[in-house]
């Protein structure tokens, strides 16, 4: 029994030691109908604002912008609304 709990150790050890460590790819923008994250370099090459406004209206909802972290790796993250009372009409997305 011993022998096959130290067979069972030693071929696990070795299929995770061949496997490649790597970070999971995360593209520049990503979201969903609540919300998303913008790459803080995209941010500053496109308008970032445009992207999140456009995404959200996809959903027929409004953008709130939540934080900005200005730094190298950050990000800037918004959240997806319900368009606000008093407004009888569906957000408009911009098309170029």
């Amino acid at each position: 029994m011993r022998i096959i709990k130290a067979a069972v150790l030693v071929g696990a050890t070795a299929m995770l030691s061949w496997a490649p460590a790597w970070a999971d790819w995360v593209p520049p923008f990503k979201g969903n109908d609540t919300g998303g994250i913008i790459a803080y370099e995209l941010a500053q090459r496109v308008d970032g604002r445009q992207l999140a406004v456009n995404h959200c209206a996809s959903y027929g909802k409004v953008a709130k912008f939540l934080a900005v972290d200005a730094q190298y790796g950050g990000y800037v993250s918004f959240a997806c609304r319900w368009v606000p009372y008093g407004a009888n009409q569906r957000p408009l997305r911009t098309l170029y």
